[in-house]
């Protein structure tokens, strides 16, 4: 009896092992690796959406203002408020009249006389104005600034000349920026400033406030008695304006603008000031393209090939 049954023992065990594998089936959503399990439940959170079918013109005005305060939404105002930042003003404001015949060797005259007084009286106005940019700016000064004002204007003028438009902005207002564009394209600007006939010197000064009345602009105006080149070339390369080797004396009225209230604020070219008594400027000598020969071949060979009209008889009798 034993030994039939270790004989049965002895053949299972000298069978061959098989291994059966089967697929592990779960319902279950949750992720392998239970480490992030947090974060992931963090990253999505239930909305309440609103109902769409819903019109919102029939739902009274309580309920709508439950509604809001569930959500943490303020009602909304009358008005729309947009943030905006005014950089300069868009003009000059009291600006200064010079006196006629100034920079000229010849000064009496009636006009001159009337207005020297009307100077006299708008001279306080000026010391206000200076005793304000100095609340803003202590280092202000008047003798020193015409020295400041001349580097500014000659800088200008050289990022007009190299195309530097970018730190052109620097130097001019958003008012003057596209009157030094103006008509440029595709003209060449040489420019040079050679000396400073009489030095440069504060003659006007303003300041006003914008919107709000801590929002102040100041504006000084600037004498500029000095001589200069200027030649302009057409996109062509020809000469229209000016020269290179002849120079000009000039006299300008050069106002320059600073945001007071902005504290990061510089002096900026902001306009120029023409007297009335100013002689009028040079037109420039426009240029244009030169007609190909073929050009002119082939509207004279239309010309030519077009019939000749045919004349009535009784027009020809006549």
């Amino acid at each position: 009896m034993a030994n039939s049954i270790l004989a049965k023992f002895s053949s299972i065990r000298l069978l061959p092992s098989v291994t059966y594998l089967q697929c592990k089936r779960t319902t279950t959503s949750k992720h392998w690796n239970p480490k992030f399990k947090k974060l992931r439940k963090e990253k999505y959170f239930k909305i309440d959406l609103p109902d769409f079918n819903e019109d919102p013109s029939k739902i009274p005005e309580e309920k709508v203002r439950q509604k809001m305060k569930e959500r943490g939404v303020l009602p909304p105002r009358p008005w729309m408020e947009r943030p905006f930042y005014i950089s300069a003003t868009g003009g000059v404001f009291e600006a200064y009249v010079p006196p006629e015949g100034d920079g000229k060797a010849s000064l009496v005259s009636t006009a001159r006389a009337k207005q020297a007084v009307q100077l006299l009286e708008k001279k306080s106005k000026s010391m206000m104005a200076i005793r304000k940019i100095k609340s803003f700016e202590e280092d202000f000064d008047t003798k020193e600034f015409g020295n400041i004002a001349k580097d500014i204007y000659i800088k200008a003028h050289e990022c007009l000349t190299t195309r530097d438009n970018r730190a052109l902005r620097t130097f001019v207002t958003e008012k003057a920026y596209q009157e030094f564009l103006h008509n440029t394209h595709g003209k060449t600007i040489r420019w040079k400033f050679l000396e400073s006939l009489e030095p440069p010197r504060i003659v006007h000064a303003r300041f006003t406030d914008v919107i709000s009345k801590e929002n102040i602009f100041g504006q000084v105006t600037v004498r500029f008695h000095s001589r200069q080149q200027l030649a302009v070339y057409s996109r062509f390369g020809r000469l229209v304006h000016g020269s290179e080797i002849l120079a000009k004396d000039v006299l300008e009225y050069v106002v320059f603008e600073k945001h007071l209230s902005n504290l990061y604020g510089t002096w900026r070219v902001h306009d120029k000031i023409v007297p009335e008594w100013a002689p009028p400027r040079d037109p420039s000598r426009l240029t244009t393209r030169r007609p190909d020969p073929s050009d002119d071949e082939d509207a004279t060979a239309d010309v030519t090939a077009t019939p000749p009209t045919s004349v009535k008889p009784e027009l020809a009798n006549q």
